[in-house]
């Protein structure tokens, strides 16, 4: 089954305009369906109020859409946004009256830089997100790890998940440890926007039937795994600061990381500022936070007043 995750921000209901509602909370889901092709589309419900909403749609997009409408803080800080979650694919879509030309120092030294710019047509632009899933994925080998968006109960089924399949592949009866922690979880069932699968790959984005856990266990964020992951509590590391970003961080400041669905509360234990916007801080999380070596985690800040995306910190 084909398929493809966007990010569509910026512009609050856009994505009625491509696909059908299908769920709501802080972040809202569409599907946009072609045949067997399926888009799934989220938004940022709550953003500009909630930090964590834009966060979250940023986060679970491989494809950004970022409706330029107009040029104001929430423009940049979606932008910056995107840039740190280094989602590389996207287009970018022109309203009332924006010019390329009028973006171009928004997105200069960001991934935007590489986007596709179109005038606004929603049905150009869903044409060009279905061609984009049909396209072959590049499919990972080994374990599968899974980021949990949300969870229930299901009368006669039991827990169900559903969750994006962040690397490799899953298979029914697989045995996925739940992190952070120590429970481990049985796939029951996978399905595909309702259709039964045996296998689910990378970038899949499924429903689990789930034995051996409760809902309860399973918060937006949670990671689901066959692999070898690493859970950190503590991080001392130089942090790449936004050069926008103007709050002064200190040590006993609170702020937010994030990686996939993940973001976890944090408070600076130490930090060293050499003017040069590569500060050295020792951060300690309230939950540890699930990662491979070698990613990249926002930081986000949630009393940094006109932009609150803060930066990235490298995680080994």
């Amino acid at each position: 089954m084909p398929s493809l995750n966007v990010s569509v921000i910026g512009s609050l209901e856009y994505s009625k305009q491509l696909g059908k509602k299908s769920g709501e909370t802080d972040v809202t889901f569409y599907d946009l369906k072609k045949g067997e092709t399926v888009i799934t589309i989220v938004e940022p419900s709550r953003y500009p109020e909630k930090i964590q909403s834009l966060y979250y749609s940023a986060a679970f997009g491989e494809h950004a859409v970022l409706v330029a409408e107009k040029l104001d803080q929430y423009l940049g800080e979606s932008l910056l946004m995107i840039n740190a979650c280094g989602v590389k694919e996207g287009t970018i879509v022109l309203r009332n009256y924006i010019t390329e030309d009028q973006l171009k120092g928004f997105r200069k030294g960001t991934v935007l830089e590489g986007y596709e710019v179109m005038d606004d047509d929603p049905i150009k632009l869903g044409a060009k997100l279905v061609s984009l899933a049909e396209r072959q994925r590049q499919l990972q080998p080994g374990p599968g790890t899974l980021s949990v968006e949300s969870a229930f109960n299901v009368r006669g089924i039991g827990t169900v998940a559903l969750a994006t399949v962040k690397s490799g592949s899953i298979k029914k009866h697989d045995q996925l440890k739940v992190l952070p922690g120590d429970k481990v979880a049985e796939v029951r069932s996978i399905q595909k926007h309702d259709v039964d699968f045996e296998t689910a790959d990378v970038g899949d984005h499924v429903g689990l039937a789930l034995k051996g856990v409760e809902a309860s266990d399973l918060d937006r964020g949670t990671v689901l795994t066959g692999d070898i992951l690493k859970q950190t509590a503590t991080i001392t590391a130089k942090a790449e600061m936004i050069p926008y970003f103007q709050a002064q961080l200190h040590e006993g400041s609170t702020l937010h990381l994030g990686h996939w669905l993940q973001l976890n509360l944090a408070r600076i234990t130490k930090i060293a500022d050499t003017g040069d916007k590569r500060p050295e801080m020792t951060i300690t999380l309230e939950r540890p936070l699930v990662h491979p070596a070698g990613v990249r985690a926002v930081l986000v800040y949630l009393d940094g007043g006109r932009l609150r995306v803060a930066g990235t910190v490298f995680l080994e």
